[in-house]
């Protein structure tokens, strides 16, 4: 199942954006993995928001905020059209959410990983990409 993780340094977001980035950002991935819109698909899209604290990231220029977005995959999931469109919305969603324009994206690294078939575990089993295409296509209004 995709998993989704923003470190930013407290307060980079706005308080708008902190409330609804998450969700945002484990949506943005569902569409780009091609998962159904489905309520099961949607719970198991898990968002981490990780605040640094104060003093906890900077660069050997300067103290502007940066973004580390780290996505988790299963293995396949993504072609490498997919990780590019993921990587252009995901740093969009995070530039808004932090008020900033698209002149500060090389602020904001994306890196995906794919998690190797038959490492991946949930509900107390191992859970294969082949598993999860054949949820999706059982859960799709359009299969």
């Amino acid at each position: 199942m995709p998993m989704i993780r923003l470190t930013v340094p407290a307060g980079a977001l706005t308080e708008e954006g902190r409330g609804s980035v998450q969700r945002d950002l484990a949506a943005t991935l569902l569409r780009w993995e091609g998962a159904p819109d489905t309520a099961f698909f949607r719970a198991q899209a898990w968002s981490y928001l990780v605040e640094l604290p104060e003093g906890a990231q900077t660069t050997a220029e300067d103290d502007a905020p940066r973004f580390l977005v780290e996505v988790t995959v299963p293995e396949g999931a993504l072609s490498e059209r997919r990780t590019a469109g993921l990587t252009e919305e995901v740093t969009q969603t995070v530039l808004s959410a932090a008020g900033l324009t698209p002149d500060h994206a090389l602020r904001v690294w994306v890196l995906v990983r794919e998690q190797p078939d038959g490492t991946w575990g949930a509900g107390g089993s191992v859970v294969r990409h082949a598993d999860l295409v054949a949820m999706a296509k059982g859960q799709r209004a359009d299969a």
